[in-house]
């Protein structure tokens, strides 16, 4: 082993300037391959590094090469694997961990222990031994001896040093000067020690010549020393000459800082005064604008706006310490206040004044919006108002009791106020949806009775019937049956030269502009009204807050509205929005009622009405709330929305509900039925009403419900049917229904459109097949007999051997339907399903041609039965298929 370190430290380490320390003959655990080297190394140069290298035999060679190289500060873990037993595994743990097995134990100690002693020589961090015998990590450390330590580190580490170039040349240099040093030995070491000493004596000669040197020196040091007591004495003199001087400069000194001391307070004192009459001094024009300004013109009211504003700055001065002990800071602060308690009474009375002055100019005005449909205009009152905008900015601040009482007083008035104009507004709206005058007087265009509209226009809540005299729209269509219209509702409207539909189109278009101009006159009065207490009461319409409910505001309105004002700081309310909310709630207390009850009354003149009012409120709702979700608008349209919506579920619950009642007569056809007829119309109406309409899912999801109530009707009456065929009734009223949906292109109802055509195609081939029955019916009887026959096993061409079915008897049938006979039963069938069909539908024609068809096929199929059964037996039928085509058209024809 030592040999081959000798190798590795030439070949490898001695040219990157490292020297080897401890070498371990290693292999890798768990795999066979060729035994490597760890090295441990350090390098020549300052600063040491230490390195564990990897070296492996070269396969192409004898030589070593290095393969890799790890620093030891990278090492973090040292694993011997077992402390007691003779293990030669071992494992470190560099950026992974490395398994070794040593070619012995003591090799592997001896490697682990330079580690070791490196780690504790050259490394600040220290690494993790585990597993490993603490006598083998003590056993060249002795304790208590720091410099035998590192002594005997150092002789354990440099086992073998060579020679640096210097230390070469050095001997190179001695023995050039000594050629015999190689020769005789003892010769050159004599040489040496004789140089020694003389070299020692020389340094000893040295020493005792510096002595004379060393007196020399001593005595001019006491030479100096009596120079600086001299020194000493001088300044000893001066010191009690500058004494009486320095004594004036102090009393100089104290004299100068009294005077700034005393110029400085001055200067403070000047600018405590120039602040407090800079800042607490109103002006005298100030002070009588306040006392006497004219609160009733422009000029007046700007006046006493700047004066407020410089009140309310004097009085918000930020004073220093001790300015509140004045007593003429004392008497200022006291005028101050007398002066904004006097202002703030003046302009509370006047404002109140102007609201009842306002109010009753307004009022003046009702008179004439009564007789037409819009409400008052509020701009001029709100502009002559928000003159004082500015000046009740100020009494919020400076006097919030009075602030709060304006607050209500506006409220208590303005609610008044808009409740006549409002309720004005909503009888006129009522009169002209019930075609009455303010005496009861009806229209000519509407047929009612006077009691019915008396009650409709006096009272609207309690009741969900319909109205006196009036008819919904489905009570207004009626079963036809043999050219005759039969009621399914309890009476038909009897207008002379108008018709029921026409009337219900007038009286629905009436009503939609009617509801709309309600809308439209409602919305930009509480968007006006709102916006200016925004900005007259000076509050934020945009505050982002959590949302108060309409209900609980009224509540809040009707319960505590005192405890809003009853202190001054608001206690109640957690923002300034949800105060405007408040007040425009309490000032717009009768809107949502009103509105409630106007549907109410539409709701009961006819029920189609929910379709106008669900998409007028839904686009209503949808522009307040983009403007503010959470506004008063948005919130009370969003209310009486929910109400709207229930009246329309109602209809649709009507509808569906009278498709259950609906009875049929015995007597009569049944055609097309009357649900079917008031879908179409309800769908026509509903497709014009909701174009382009926000609250389209409703109506889709109304007509999911209607069309399968109308799909499951018409099944029940067909089975009730006695009069007319199951299979007419249900072909007759899918066509209907298919049409209609063909007609309105309902995109969530193209599912049941190509149902209902299925359904009408099914029952048309099932009526035409029952009802053509077997015309023929002996001939078919024979055939029946012979198809019999050939499913027995019989061939076809053996079928004429029978007795029953001989050729003889075959003619006998034939010659029992001539033309005529043909054409008489088919005269007699065309009859019949004529009786069997209804006008309106005008389906006789369709059913008449695939009769036709089906009685051709059936021809078609006795022709081949002869042709295959009885061959060349020249036996015809007695009308051929261009007779039944001339006899159909002829048959249509006359009829």
């Amino acid at each position: 082993m030592t040999a081959i370190k000798h190798a590795l430290q030439r070949d490898i380490f001695t040219p990157n300037d490292e020297r080897l320390l401890s070498i371990v003959n290693v292999c890798k655990a768990g795999k066979k391959k060729r035994n490597c080297f760890l090295c441990a190394t350090v390098t020549t140069e300052r600063p040491v590094q230490v390195n564990v290298v990897k070296v492996k035999k070269s396969d192409k060679g004898d030589f070593y090469k290095r393969q890799t190289a790890w620093a030891l500060r990278d090492l973090a873990v040292v694993d011997a694997k077992d402390a007691v037993k003779e293990n030669p595994e071992f494992d470190l743990h560099f950026d992974k961990v490395y398994k070794w097995v040593a070619s012995s134990t003591v090799e592997k100690n001896t490697f682990i222990s330079c580690i070791w002693k490196l780690n504790q020589r050259y490394l600040r961090k220290k690494i993790d031994f585990i597993n490993v015998s603490s006598q083998l990590l003590e056993e060249s450390v002795p304790s208590g001896e720091n410099q035998s330590v590192a002594g005997g580190d150092e002789e354990a580490v440099d086992e073998y040093q060579e020679l640096n170039a210097r230390e070469e040349q050095d001997i190179e240099i001695m023995m050039e000067g000594c050629e015999y040093a190689i020769s005789n030995a003892e010769a050159f070491a004599e040489k040496l020690s004789r140089e020694l000493q003389v070299l020692d004596g020389a340094n000893i000669q040295s020493i005792m010549a510096s002595e004379k040197q060393v007196n020399i020196l001593m005595k001019l040091l006491d030479e100096a020393l009596k120079e600086v007591d001299q020194i000493e004495l001088k300044l000893s003199s001066y010191e009690e000459m500058l004494q009486s001087v320095k004594e004036q400069m102090d009393q100089i000194s104290e004299s100068n800082h009294l005077i700034h001391i005393s110029n400085t307070n001055n200067v403070k004192l000047l600018s405590e005064i120039e602040f407090l009459v800079n800042h607490m001094d109103l002006a005298k024009g100030h002070i009588k604008a306040l006392q006497e300004g004219d609160l009733t013109s422009s000029r007046g009211i700007e006046a006493c706006t700047n004066a407020a504003d410089a009140l309310l700055q004097c009085m918000n001065v930020a004073l220093r310490p001790g300015h509140d002990m004045l007593h003429a800071v004392k008497q200022q602060q006291q005028r101050f206040s007398d002066l904004r308690e006097q202002f703030a009474r003046r302009l509370a009375s006047h404002l109140n004044s102007v609201f009842v002055q306002q109010g009753h100019d307004q009022s003046s005005t009702l008179a004439q919006h009564s007789v037409e449909l819009t409400l008052p205009n509020h701009h001029p009152f709100h502009r002559d108002l928000l003159r004082y905008a500015k000046l009740m900015e100020w009494l919020k601040n400076t006097d919030y009791g009075k602030y709060e009482g304006l607050t209500k007083n506006y409220m208590d008035y303005l609610s008044r106020l808009y409740e006549r104009e409002i309720k004005d507004f909503f009888e006129v709206a009522k009169i002209k949806m019930t075609g009455t005058t303010r005496e009861g007087k009806k229209f000519a265009t509407l047929p009612r009775k006077e009691s019915a509209v008396k009650q409709e226009t006096e009272s609207l809540h309690g009741s969900s019937g319909k109205l006196t005299g009036s008819t919904s729209s489905l009570n207004k269509l009626s079963v036809q049956s043999s050219g005759n219209r039969r009621s399914q509702s309890s009476s038909l409207l009897d207008m002379g030269n108008m018709s029921a539909s026409d009337l219900d189109v007038a009286d629905r278009t009436k009503f939609d502009k009617i509801f709309e101009q309600v809308l439209s006159e409602l919305e930009p009065l509480c968007l006006a009204e709102q916006d200016f207490i925004s900005k007259f009461f000076k509050l934020q319409q945009h505050q982002s807050i959590s949302g108060t409910t309409t209900n609980e505001a009224e509540e809040m309105d009707g319960g505590t509205s005192s405890r809003l004002y009853s202190s001054g700081v608001p206690q109640t309310i957690s923002s300034e929005k949800d105060m405007i909310r408040q007040m425009m709630t309490k000032i717009f207390r009768c809107t949502e009622p009103e509105l409630n009850n106007l549907i109410a009354l539409g709701d009961k003149i006819d029920s189609f009405n929910s379709l106008y009012m669900l998409v007028k409120m839904s686009h209503h709702v949808w522009t307040a709330q983009n403007v503010d979700p959470a506004s008063f608008l948005s919130t009370t349209l969003g209310n009486v929305l929910v109400t709207v919506k229930r009246n329309f579920d109602k209809c649709i619950s009507n509808q569906m509900k009278q498709m259950d009642e609906v009875k049929i007569s015995k007597k009569s056809k049944v055609g097309i039925l009357p649900f079917v007829a008031e879908f179409e119309e309800f769908a026509a109406l509903a497709e014009s009403i909701f174009k382009n309409a926000e609250r389209r899912g409703d109506l889709d999801k109304a007509y999911i419900k209607l069309i399968r109530a109308v799909f499951v009707s018409v099944e029940k009456v067909a089975n009730e049917s006695q009069k007319t065929p199951r299979d007419v009734v249900m072909m007759e009223n899918f066509h209907h229904i298919f049409a209609t949906l063909s007609r309105l292109k309902i995109s969530c109802l193209e599912a049941e459109k190509k149902e209902a055509k299925q359904k009408y195609t099914e029952h048309l081939q099932s009526y035409v097949i029952y009802s053509l029955g077997q015309p023929l019916e002996k001939l078919n009887h024979f055939f029946e007999g012979v198809e019999a026959r050939v499913a027995q096993g019989i061939r076809e061409e053996e079928v004429s051997y029978q007795l029953a079915f001989n050729k003889q008897e075959l003619r006998k049938v034939i010659k029992e339907y001539p033309g005529k006979e043909v054409k008489k039963g088919l005269d007699n069938l065309y009859k019949k399903v004529d009786k069997h069909l209804c006008e309106e539908e005008n389906l006789l024609q369709v059913v008449w041609h695939s009769m036709q068809d089906e009685f051709i096929r059936q021809y078609k199929h006795f022709e081949g039965l002869i042709a295959r059964c009885y061959p060349g037996s020249g036996i015809t039928m007695e009308f051929t298929i261009q007779d039944i085509l001339d006899y159909c058209s002829s048959i249509a024809q006359s009829h």
